[in-house]
């Protein structure tokens, strides 16, 4: 694996390329003068810096036994990606490249570069620019399926992915302000976490989720197991257990697959940008209006009993004295007379009226396209600071789950305001740092707190200062230095033990799904089981003995891989991502997750599936591919 890159994203990438993957890795950085500092891998992601050299040094002892190669990584500096420098780490027998630099032009022309010395090798950019990324994608995946010499492309190996890390990281944020966790993972417009529970007291029953992922080695009796070493015999954790073993082990703590929902209030659905009909007019108003029409019909019944005319006539007649445009009655009766008088006063009366309808409706439809303020009584939301390039893809997210939201903005010209002003949330315009613009956001009632500025002091100070109105807020803050996140994550905990509080970088929430897109299309993510790793995978059933006319219990194998769903989708589609209850969200989705067990697998299908790492490696094959020198 080759990973190129200029930012803290590199370093973060090559990290969990070699702890979670045990990949060899080439790390191609400017010189020293140009690059920033390697960041600290801290102990929030899957595994540490110091269990990361242990992988690497346990990998390197494991060579003999396992046939896997060692975990390694050489770094390589250079100025910048050119073709002898590609060819230098070995682009051209590669099996990935990662181009994650902070510019769009240098990823573009070293992929270009790339795809040309090795087009079966599997591309991966990073880009802002979402919508030329789409076509680069495409062009590169031509440009290989040409090379490869027919017209269906080269597969997964020489598949390219666009990744932006800002779309990468908005569902972790996502998750993490929802029920304080990262261990997400994202497949079909669903987002599902990794949860572990403690053993059940006697007498409860153990809620499964979705299904038993792991048996962790903690115990009622021994709840520091889960400092043991990887694949410590009995008390170790048990990946991807039986019902037998789900069912023999008591006593022991469980992970659980959940889908990631909401449960708390919801703010209305909008139509669109334009207001219903019945909102254009206040009740007052409304009552206005309905007063006068009231009284025109009660004078048309009045002049229908006096004139004994018919009822079409006799209203005819009041609205004619009502707009002032009828003959005065001077040899009528008396009961005309005042009838024409009363509908004159009514008319006088319809006047102030009609125009207060007409301004209010102008007012109406002039502040459909202006932003929304935070309705009075809401509560349980979530409190957004900052639209910039991250919030904007987490607000995004956050709608699509049905979520309440506020968002705090101190530039009346940020690029995410169209998109508060399109999904009608409600924004508070004001520098967060001044008293009063979290009061305005409701804070004091609200569910968590998302600062996503692009200042770390920013984001840190609005974050005491929540913590000072509500101590128990669950709080997640976006720093850039790992060492500073570190150090307030530490602190917070310290001063609030009892509140839930995250700080993440977007090259920490990023990197997993950089890391899986390098190990191929297939890959949907990883979550950390204590110090093992499980990995899930979107797999074609064709192909794969293991799996295809086999059923769903007999393709389970303990230990090694697990079918958790099939997905009917369209492949490349999604679907339900703004479905307001979880299980429409579910169906909605394509994934069926209650697979009987008698079901056969085709060779039509596509699985979601758990696996350890050996036995993803042994269902795809790359072990057998590597021995063959493939």
């Amino acid at each position: 694996m080759i990973v190129c890159g200029d930012d803290g994203l590199a370093h973060r990438l090559a990290a969990e390329l070699r702890g979670v993957y045990a990949e060899q890795v080439t790390l191609v950085v400017p010189p020293s003068g140009r690059r920033v500092r390697q960041p600290v891998v801290g102990r929030a992601r899957a595994v540490s810096a110091a269990l990361l050299d242990r992988v690497v040094n346990a990998a390197a002892n494991r060579t003999g036994a396992s046939g896997e190669p060692a975990a390694t990584e050489q770094v390589v500096e250079a100025p910048e990606i050119t073709e002898a420098v590609l060819t230098e780490v070995g682009a051209d027998r590669a099996a990935a490249l990662a181009l994650v630099f902070d510019d769009d032009e240098t990823n573009i022309r070293a992929a270009l570069t790339a795809r040309r010395l090795n087009p079966r090798i599997r591309l991966v950019l990073r880009l802002y620019n979402r919508r030329l990324g789409q076509h680069i994608e495409e062009l590169l995946d031509q440009t290989a399926a040409v090379a490869a010499g027919d017209g269906q492309g080269a597969g997964l190996d020489a598949s390219t992915t666009v990744l932006s890390d800002a779309d990468t990281a908005a569902p972790a944020l996502a998750a993490t302000a929802l029920v304080g966790t990262s261990k997400v993972v994202q497949t079909e417009g669903l987002v599902l976490r990794a949860v572990e529970r403690q053993p059940p007291r006697p007498g409860e029953v153990a809620d499964p989720g979705l299904c038993t992922l792991a048996l962790l080695s903690a115990t009622s009796n021994d709840p520091a197991g889960a400092d043991g070493s990887e694949g410590s015999g009995e008390h170790g954790p048990h990946l991807l257990p039986d019902e037998a073993a789900v069912a023999s082990a008591t006593g022991r703590g469980t992970v659980v697959l959940e889908q990631v929902s909401y449960s708390g209030p919801s703010l209305p659905a909008g139509r669109g940008g334009v207001p219903p009909f019945a909102s254009l007019f206040s009740r007052r108003l409304r009552w206005s209006l309905a007063g006068l029409v009231g009284c025109v019909l009660a004078l048309a019944v009045a002049l229908m009993i006096v004139t004994d005319e018919h009822p079409l006539y006799a209203t005819y007649v009041t609205l004619l004295d009502l707009f002032g445009i009828n003959d005065p009655a001077f040899h009528e009766s008396t009961a005309r007379q005042v009838l024409q008088l009363l509908s004159g006063l009514v008319g006088l009366l319809l006047l102030p009226v009609l125009l207060a309808a007409v301004l209010e409706a102008l007012g109406t439809f002039r502040s459909a396209s202006a932003l929304r303020k935070p309705p009075r009584g809401l509560g349980g939301h979530v409190v957004l600071l900052g639209l910039g390039k991250i919030g904007t893809r987490v607000l995004t997210r956050l709608r699509e789950l049905n979520i309440p939201v506020v968002c705090v903005e101190s530039d009346p010209d940020a690029r995410g305001l169209a998109t508060a002003r399109r999904l009608r949330v409600p924004v508070v315009l004001g520098d967060v740092t001044q008293e009063g613009v979290l009061e305005a956001a409701k804070i004091h009632r609200a569910h968590a707190l998302l600062a996503l500025t692009s200042a770390d002091t920013t984001n840190l100070e609005a974050s005491l200062y929540a913590r000072s109105v509500r101590p128990d807020l669950r709080v997640v803050l976006r720093l850039y230095d790992d060492d500073f996140a570190t150090a307030v994550y530490r602190t917070l905990r310290a001063a609030h033990p009892f509140a839930l509080t995250r700080s993440r970088s977007v090259s920490h929430l990023a990197a997993p799904a950089f890391a899986g897109a390098m190990m191929g299309r297939q890959i949907l993510g990883a979550i950390p089981v204590e110090r093992r790793v499980l990995l899930f995978a979107e797999v074609e059933v064709a192909g794969h003995p293991q799996l295809e006319g086999r059923t769903v219990g007999e393709a389970f194998r303990a230990g090694a891989w697990r079918v958790l769903a099939l997905n009917t989708s369209p492949p490349g589609g999604r679907r339900g991502e703004a479905d307001p209850s979880g299980e429409e969200r579910m169906r909605a989705s394509g994934l069926v997750w209650d697979l009987p067990p008698a079901y056969v697998l085709g060779p039509g299908d596509r699985v979601v599936l758990a696996a350890t790492r050996r036995g993803l490696a042994e269902l795809l094959g790359r072990r057998r591919r590597e021995r063959s020198g493939a």
